[in-house]
């Protein structure tokens, strides 16, 4: 059960990194939307902040206090993706790679407010997520583009 979890886990954040590829490639059908770049409206409640933030209450057993400063670093982090999936003026190869910047500082955020038993498992977490890239066919995200490494 956990490792489904985790899995769960770690599939929405892979595909909270490539989601404006494959919304674009999908037709984006959110509520209508022409902008491109939008998550595919089947993968909306995976990244809402407050539910990120109930997923790692229950895998890393956050205090309340770390709760709330998580919930605020995921607010943040969908706000500067919402951001930069409206602009489009970038092309989508310098989209993906911000995205994955702005997910990357996300990941060191949320990291520097867990204690270190937490690390521990915040860090078995994001190698799970690295292997379950690579083991993609022809270890490719699934928009087809080579999926950048996470550090």
């Amino acid at each position: 059960m956990l490792k489904h979890a985790l899995l769960a886990l770690t599939v929405a954040g892979l595909l909270y990194t490539v989601s404006p590829a494959v919304a674009q490639d999908n037709g984006n059908a959110e509520q209508g939307s022409t902008q491109a770049g939008n998550p595919p409206e089947h993968g909306r409640g995976h990244f809402d902040p407050a539910r990120r933030t109930e997923m790692l209450t229950e895998h890393l057993k956050l205090t309340s206090d770390q709760q709330s400063k998580v919930l605020e670093i995921f607010k943040s982090e969908q706000s500067q993706m919402e951001n930069l999936r409206q602009d489009t003026s970038t092309s989508q190869d310098d989209r993906h790679s911000k995205m994955m910047e702005i997910h990357k500082a996300t990941n060191d955020q949320v990291r520097a407010l867990l204690d270190s038993k937490q690390q521990k498992k915040w860090d078995e977490m994001q190698s799970r997520r690295e292997q379950w890239q690579g083991h993609r066919p022809g270890g490719q995200a699934p928009n087809g583009d080579n999926p950048q490494p996470q550090q």
